[in-house]
């Protein structure tokens, strides 16, 4: 199974450390985001990879040059031109990845206590076109999952505001689970996209095509997981180290 890390993104949030540098590039405990990734999901198995990027993406290009890629087979999804999104980079990088039946999509700025071989084992072992890891930690977003764990919405708690194509959907009879970052793909989907423009939400997507196929929730026990998107999520990981 291929592997997609999405490497493209501004930081915004990490400022001023990505004013100079992507944010893959950014050193966590002392390793970059893209490298912690690379590691980490090579360990898992994995060594066929697909990085998009997009701010300073020469540096991260040369980065893995230097690297020599750090003795795996990676490929480069260019979005130099422009910054499609997380759906818009699937949709993109496609040619790289379609030969496989499912790949797994990565955020870089994220790390977990996931077992990944026991996540892409309930991928394979089931017949949904896409399973999100989920969890019910804290916080105002939340994908809508039925009893039987499939995706039917999402909502922003603080606001209220409510996003499902299901007519007469019942919010409150819903699982309320927080989207981690980490999926597993089937090319299945990909037909799907071609109607979409270059730049669109995976999360957009997903809540479209649950009319259609099964994106099937997952939830790994005691997970631990963290968004390294900002300066004091960063500061609090390498104080732990």
């Amino acid at each position: 199974m291929k592997a997609l890390i999405l490497a493209a993104g501004l930081g915004s949030r990490l400022r001023p450390l990505t004013d100079d540098r992507p944010k893959a590039l950014v050193k966590v405990a002392g390793v970059t985001m893209l490298e912690r990734t690379l590691r980490n999901l090579s360990c898992a198995g994995f060594d066929t990879f697909v990085v998009n990027v997009h701010h300073f993406g020469d540096k991260i290009i040369d980065f893995l040059k230097r690297h020599d890629n750090f003795g795996l087979d990676i490929s480069i999804s260019d979005e130099r031109d422009l910054l499609r999104d997380t759906g818009g980079a699937v949709k993109h990088a496609a040619p790289l990845l379609e030969s496989e039946e499912k790949f797994l999509i990565h955020n870089v700025d994220i790390v977990s206590n996931l077992d990944i071989p026991w996540f892409v084992g309930r991928s394979l072992a089931s017949d949904a076109d896409a399973t999100l890891l989920v969890s019910e930690r804290k916080t105002s977003r939340y994908l809508l999952f039925n009893d039987d764990d499939l995706l039917v919405g999402w909502t922003n708690v603080s606001t209220g505001e409510v996003k499902t194509h299901i007519e007469g959907l019942n919010v409150d009879g819903c699982k309320k689970r927080a989207f981690s970052g980490i999926h597993i793909f089937s090319r299945s989907l990909l037909p799907l996209m071609d109607s979409y423009p270059e730049k669109f939400s995976i999360i957009d997507f997903y809540l479209d095509a649950c009319t259609r196929r099964r994106i099937e929730a997952v939830e790994f026990p005691s997970l631990q997981i963290q968004d390294l998107g900002t300066p004091a999520a960063l500061a609090d990981f390498g104080s732990r180290k």
